[in-house]
């Protein structure tokens, strides 16, 4: 179902938009359809984030303990730095 949107734009976008549509031969009302489309969908959460082979490489590279206070180092490195 198609509804009509009226929009109030700055007009160098309005005409930037208008030149990129025309370039890519789609209408402007599908590039803002596919935009808002893309940025309100749903994305279901994996279970699994992605690790990169990067990341996946430094795995282990450290041991710290299990009790290891993240926060009070970061606070103490803080404190240190801007003494």
């Amino acid at each position: 179902m198609n509804t009509k949107l009226t929009l109030k734009l700055d007009g160098h976008v309005i005409d930037r938009a208008k030149k990129y549509a025309r370039s890519h031969r789609i209408s402007l009302s599908r590039m803002i359809e596919t935009y808002l489309d893309s940025v309100t969908k749903p994305y279901p959460k994996t279970e699994k984030p992605l690790i990169t082979p990067l990341v996946e490489s430094l795995s282990g590279v450290m041991d710290l303990p299990a009790d290891f206070d993240y926060k009070k180092e970061y606070r103490d490195f803080l404190e240190e730095k801007y003494k």
